[in-house]
């Protein structure tokens, strides 16, 4: 095995001086975004194509030398920043960040995993299409990150996660080979689906470079609706009304309780949420149309109409505008930002069946105010998917610090233990990371935790991709 000093040697040869970083502010590259984790990099390396990431690789590998993969670092689970140590690699792929190719005949865009997915937006938009992957940090994450942790949103309800949007990658291996699998196939039955190994690893089988990814028709109307719902229950209700008068057109459908929303009335008074104090949650539903503007405001009046009868909904706006309707998501987006104005809480990314999520909450919440009195629980999320963004806050006044030190691994314990209970999932669409890998052995499977252990020792026997993520070896 080759020194330090003398894998920072190769690694300049590979990639150049100037982006091979050891020295200065490298707090970008090793703190998280939510400021839980702070490591210490041997080097950022920030190779400029896929040749370089596979020399970077094959170097690291013959040192013994870890690499933490990364892409805009916006992740929620810790999982893509360094250890402590000083010794571990990280790959930025902010450079490869390239719009390839746009088929329009096959529907499909390659690009490199270090496109900010906004620029993918945008060069979807237009070449004529829509590229439906939607995110509250959609300015600074990148393609590969996205692909990394599979990635949700606000429009899996009709587009699903990353995974199905992705229909070939070019990945580098942990030997540093690369596999070049960027077909834009739909079809292909030959032999294991190596794509979904891959999407979802969180950089520990190896390094995402490229994809090729669907894109869609552009919608001839989006319309945004804001309702104020008087229960869970009767949000779960709107819910099954908007399929009946939707079908394939609800794009979007989020959940987002009082206090949430309070949070955001305090800390951005400027955005003016509507209907908030009138009930103790809102729901936020798109319709997009591929007909007319007029055939989706008619469909949404309908839907309006007959939950109000029905008393799903008790009072409802339409976006008159595609302002009105930027800022009503700017209001649900803005959640996450108003609860870190407020203090350190304790995040929860959870999936569990709709048809169970009103009896978890109500069950969930009893249980945490009768453990932890006057704690406040920030509740927002993908209801149209099962996702909620079950988030605990101190109580008022409490020092926030202190209680996300004292109270997290028994707040934690409540929450997850009622997930397993409801069947659900303590990972929705964050990943693991390592804020959930001591988790995993506790609620997964004793034999999912064994096939994913051999898939990581099959393709990565050195274990140097991000090393005690996902499953510890």
């Amino acid at each position: 095995m080759s020194s330090p000093a003398s894998l920072l040697d190769t690694l300049r040869q590979i990639a150049g001086e100037a982006h091979v970083l050891c020295e200065g502010d490298l707090t970008a590259y090793t703190q998280d975004w939510r400021k839980r984790a702070r490591g210490k990099a041997l080097a950022v390396v920030r190779p400029a194509s896929v040749d370089q990431v596979a020399a970077i690789v094959r170097a690291c590998a013959a040192a013994g030398t870890s690499l933490v993969p990364q892409g805009g670092n916006t992740g929620l689970a810790v999982g893509s920043v360094p250890d402590e140590s000083g010794l571990q690699v990280v790959l930025s792929l902010q450079r490869m960040n390239a719009v390839r190719a746009v088929d329009a005949a096959n529907l499909t865009v390659t690009v490199e995993a270090g496109c900010i997915l906004q620029n993918l937006q945008q060069a979807a938009e237009q070449a004529g299409f829509l590229f439906p992957l939607s995110l509250a940090a959609e300015g600074s994450c990148t393609i590969g990150g996205n692909l990394a942790s599979n990635a949700g949103g606000t429009q899996v309800l009709r587009y699903s996660n990353a995974r199905d949007l992705c229909l070939g990658l070019e990945v580098v291996t942990a030997q540093g080979d690369i596999w070049h699998g960027l077909s834009g196939l739909r079809k292909d039955n030959t032999g294991y689906d190596l794509r979904d190994l891959f999407v979802g690893s969180e950089g520990t089988l190896g390094i995402i470079t490229a994809a090729t990814l669907k894109l869609y028709p552009q919608p001839a109307a989006r319309l945004t609706a804001w309702a104020a719902v008087p229960s869970m229950d009767a949000a779960v209700a709107l819910l099954g009304q908007a399929h009946r008068h939707l079908g394939a057109g609800l794009t979007g459908f989020e959940v987002m309780g009082q206090f949430a929303l309070s949070l955001v009335d305090k800390h951005f008074a400027q955005l003016r949420v509507p209907l908030f104090r009138e009930a103790p949650w809102c729901v936020l539903l798109e319709n997009s149309d591929h007909e007319s503007e007029a055939h989706a405001r008619d469909q949404f009046e309908r839907l309006l109409e007959t939950a109000l009868e029905q008393g799903c909904v008790s009072d409802a706006v339409v976006a008159e505008n595609i302002a009105q309707a930027r800022q009503l998501w700017h209001i649900r987006e803005s959640i996450p930002l108003a609860q870190a104005e407020e203090g350190l809480n304790i995040k929860h990314d959870i999936s569990i069946a709709v048809s169970r999520i009103a009896e978890f909450v109500a069950a969930t919440d009893a249980l945490l105010r009768q453990h932890i009195p006057g704690v406040r629980l920030v509740n927002f999320g993908h209801l149209g998917d099962g996702n909620l963004h079950y988030n605990v806050q101190a109580p008022e006044n409490g020092d926030a610090k202190a209680f996300l030190h004292d109270s997290e691994d028994a707040v934690n314990t409540l929450v997850y233990d009622s997930v397993a209970r409801f069947g659900g999932s303590i990972s929705a669409e964050h990943g693991v990371g390592s804020l959930k890998t001591d988790k995993l052995p506790v609620y997964k499977s004793p034999v999912a935790l064994a096939m994913m252990r051999a898939i990581k020792q099959g393709l990565d026997p050195q274990n140097i991709m991000n090393p005690g993520r996902i499953v510890k070896l």
